[in-house]
């Protein structure tokens, strides 16, 4: 089965399936940090259990036309993730944070 991910319009962030399996993802953010003036944008990131943030890491986001981004690969099936910038503002859904699983 292709997945092909998901987005969430209205908080600006986009995430598309790279791989067949859903195993490679871009992640592509506009939101409010980038709205705001953000100079550099991060993608924090959870892979493993939601509930808990396992094999946590910080990536730093490429600027596009799209708006930041970020490939990587999803090691497990399950990812939670948040936006910051520099300068400690973050983006976290209002505390419920994004999450994208493979099926």
């Amino acid at each position: 089965m292709y997945h092909h991910g998901w987005s969430d319009y209205q908080r600006g962030v986009n995430v598309k399936s790279l791989t067949p399996d859903g195993s490679d993802v871009s992640i592509v953010y506009d939101g409010l940090l980038n709205r705001s003036g953000a100079s550099q944008v991060y993608l924090h990131t959870g892979f493993g259990n939601p509930m808990q943030w396992e094999i946590v890491d910080d990536y730093r986001m490429q600027r596009t036309a799209e708006g930041w981004k970020k490939t990587l690969n999803m090691e497990g099936g399950h990812l939670t993730f948040c936006f910051r910038d520099t300068a400690g503002n973050w983006d976290n859904n209002n505390g419920n944070n994004w999450t994208y699983k493979l099926v």
